[in-house]
C-alpha cells in the first residue's frame, strides 16, 4: 500500500473514533479501543487463561464458555460452523467458478454425510486425535460427463501429532477402479476452484492465535447481481420454492437479533497462525466477522505473509437444525473471492436433510467398497445452477476504510478496475467490457 492510501485509512479510522467520542452520528465499526460499554462487557482481554488438565492447548473453561468471552473463546465458538454441518446430513451442493473473463465452470454433487463422533465442536473436542470424525460419501450429478464418479472422504481429529486430515478415495466409471488419493495441500486451491481444502475441511482453532480487534455492522455479505431477481431453493421438506434474491437476509429469515435497521451486529477478530501448528502454511492472518449472539462466520478474509489479500469468503445461512438452538444453524451458500487470480467460486448447499443413518445404513454406505454399486443412494434435486455469466454472485465488498491497522484490502490495477466497474453495473464487468474502466 502506498503512503498516501495508509494515511488516508488512518485519517478515516481516527475520524471514526472521533466522531463516536463526541457523540455524533453513530459509526457502525468500532476498533476495540472505541467498542460499546455494552459489548465491553462481554469481552475478556486475558491473553493468557488456564489450560484443559486433559487437552493442554485448549482452555479450560468448558466449551461453548460463558460470557465474558475471550477472543480465543469466540474463535473456537466460530469453529462450531464450517463447510459441512457439524450434524449427519444429505444435501446437494452446486458449485462453480467463473474467470476474469466470463467463463463459467459448474457442478453439483449429492453428499451424505455420517457424523461418526458426538455432534457439535464438542464433539470434535473430545474425539481422539487419529479417530475418523466423520464420513463424506459424494456423488457427481453435473457436468453429465462426470455423472457417477464418486469421492470417499475420511476426515480425522488432528492434533500436533497427528497431522493426517482425511484419508482420499474416488471412484471412475469409465475405469470401474477405486482410487486412493493423496490428501490435499490444506492451504492450496482446489484446480480450477477459489476454494482450499481447510475452507472446505474447517481450521483447528488451537493452530492460531486470536485477536479481538472491534466489532461491525453487516447488512450483506453474498451479493447477488440485478440480473437474477429470484432463486429457487429445494425445500427437503416443502419441494420447491421461489425466493426474490432482494428479500434473502445472512442469518434467515427468521433469525432475531437483527438490528431495527436490518444489520447484523458482528465481533470482529484476527486469527494468526502458529508456526509451531502451521509450519510453511500460506495464510499467516485470518480477519473474521462473527454474529455477535451465535458467533457464526458470516465473513472471512485470507492475508498471506507478504500482507496482501488472498481470499474473501462470504457467506448465507438459515436455521437448518433448530432442535440444536444456536448451534443449528448451518450455510446454504459462500462465495470465494480469490483475489490473486480474480476468480469468485460459489458453493450453494440445496436440499440439505438432517439423517439419523441406521447401523445398517452406516455399514452399507460409508466404506470405499460402496463406490464399485455406482448407487445413488437417495437421489436429490436442484434448480440453482447459474444459467449466464452476467447471473453470476458479484465480488464481496471490500470495505477499504475498516480497521486499516489490521487489514489492507488493497486491490491489483486491474482487477480493482474490474470491482469499480461492477460496483457501478451492479453485475459482473468482464475482461473486455472492463478494460475502459482502467486508469
Amino acid at each position: 500500500m502506498s503512503s498516501s492510501a495508509t494515511t488516508a485509512l488512518l485519517l478515516c479510522a481516527s475520524a471514526a473514533i472521533a466522531s463516536v467520542s463526541a457523540g455524533a452520528a453513530e459509526v457502525l465499526w468500532r476498533p476495540l479501543e472505541n467498542i460499546a460499554d455494552g459489548d465491553r462487557a462481554l469481552f475478556d482481554p486475558a491473553t493468557n487463561t488456564p489450560r484443559d488438565s486433559a487437552i493442554a492447548y485448549i482452555p479450560a473453561e468448558p466449551y461453548p464458555f460463558t460470557a465474558p468471552y475471550t477472543a480465543e473463546e469466540m474463535g473456537y465458538r466460530s469453529a462450531e460452523f464450517v463447510h459441512l454441518p457439524r450434524w449427519s446430513s444429505l444435501l446437494i451442493d452446486v458449485f462453480g467458478v467463473i474467470t476474469p473473463s466470463g467463463y463459467i465452470n459448474q457442478g453439483a454433487s449429492i453428499s451424505y454425510a455420517n457424523l461418526e463422533a458426538a455432534e457439535g465442536f464438542q464433539g470434535y473436542i473430545q474425539a481422539q486425535a487419529g479417530e475418523v470424525y466423520t464420513r463424506w460419501m459424494v456423488w457427481d450429478v453435473f457436468p453429465p460427463e462426470n455423472e457417477g464418479t464418486q469421492q470417499y472422504w475420511t476426515p480425522y481429529r488432528t492434533d500436533a501429532e497427528f497431522r493426517t486430515k482425511m484419508d482420499f478415495f474416488i471412484y471412475s466409471p469409465q475405469l470401474r477402479r477405486v482410487r486412493r488419493q493423496p490428501e490435499p495441500r490444506r492451504d492450496q486451491r482446489f484446480p480450477d476452484n477459489s476454494q482450499t481444502f481447510d475452507d472446505v475441511i474447517g481450521r483447528d482453532p488451537w493452530e492460531w492465535h486470536w485477536e479481538l480487534i472491534g466489532t461491525d455492522v453487516l447488512f450483506e455479505t453474498v451479493r447477488f447481481p440485478n440480473t437474477r431477481p429470484t432463486i429457487t431453493w429445494n425445500d427437503a421438506i416443502g419441494g420447491f420454492f421461489e425466493q426474490s434474491t432482494s428479500d434473502i437476509k445472512i442469518m434467515g429469515a427468521k433469525f432475531p437479533h437483527y438490528r431495527g435497521d436490518g444489520g447484523l451486529d458482528c465481533w470482529v477478530v484476527k486469527a494468526t497462525a502458529k508456526n509451531d501448528w502451521l509450519p510453511d502454511y500460506g495464510e499467516k492472518h485470518l480477519v473474521l466477522w462473527l454474529e455477535k449472539n451465535t458467533f457464526y462466520p458470516v465473513r472471512r478474509e485470507k492475508y498471506g505473509h507478504d500482507g496482501r489479500l488472498i481470499t474473501v469468503e462470504a457467506r448465507l445461512v438459515d436455521h437448518l437444525n433448530p432442535a440444536k438452538g444456536d448451534f443449528g444453524y448451518g450455510t446454504t451458500l459462500t462465495v470465494y473471492w480469490n483475489v490473486d487470480h480474480d476468480l469468485i467460486g460459489f458453493s450453494l448447499h440445496d436440499s440439505q436433510i438432517i439423517k439419523n443413518w441406521s447401523d445398517e445404513e452406516k455399514a452399507m454406505i460409508f466404506n470405499a467398497e460402496f463406490m464399485r454399486r455406482q448407487w445413488k443412494y437417495e437421489p436429490l434435486k436442484t434448480q440453482t445452477r447459474i444459467e449466464a455469466p452476467d447471473q453470476f454472485f458479484m465480488r464481496p465488498l471490500v470495505y477499504p476504510e475498516k480497521f486499516p491497522q489490521h487489514r489492507n484490502p488493497t486491490l491489483p490495477g486491474p482487477i480493482d478496475a474490474r470491482y469499480q466497474a461492477q460496483e457501478g453495473a451492479g453485475r459482473l464487468v468482464f475482461e473486455s467490457s472492463s478494460a475502459a474502466a482502467q486508469p
